[in-house]
């Protein structure tokens, strides 16, 4: 009993230890200021996001001449949107393109039509603006059925 206490023990501490390695491109103590989701709503309005983007729920103004918004964001998803993925959307948009829509709606040559809005969005409005979207996706897990073993 005590052989397979310490063997469990070791185990665990492999574990934590293999966890807490730090590299230079570790995310390991990166902390954004904590944002205002209602501000994010403006931002989104204000950067146009809503020219291209729709969240379930939400009334935006109209943009004159632009196309329907291709890109639903929110809505039922089987997994977590992290905090960090929205960031990386956001910052990065060719990182990661939009699932489910035809190519050329959300790309040309594999790079995001989304523009990037480095150069002149504050980091209080990137805060603001995840902080507004996460709330808008709803997680479900998943219902499998598997057919019973005869």
């Amino acid at each position: 009993m005590a052989n397979k206490t310490l063997a469990l023990s070791f185990i665990a501490l492999l574990f934590i230890a293999t966890g807490c390695t730090r590299t230079a491109t570790s995310p390991a103590g990166f902390r954004l200021p904590d944002g205002d989701p209602a501000n994010g709503r403006v931002v989104f309005v204000a950067m146009q996001c809503h020219q291209c983007h729709t969240i379930a729920g939400e009334n935006f103004p109209e943009i004159p001449n632009a196309d329907p918004p291709y890109v639903q964001l929110g809505g039922t998803v089987s997994r977590v949107k992290t905090y960090g993925e929205l960031v990386s959307a956001i910052i990065n948009p060719s990182h990661k393109l939009a699932d489910g829509y035809a190519a050329e709606q959300v790309s040309d040559n594999g790079v995001s039509k989304m523009p990037v809005y480095n150069d002149y969005m504050t980091v209080r409005e990137l805060t603001d603006l995840v902080v507004y979207l996460q709330p808008n996706y709803n997680v479900v897990v998943p219902q499998h059925h598997y057919p019973p073993y005869y």
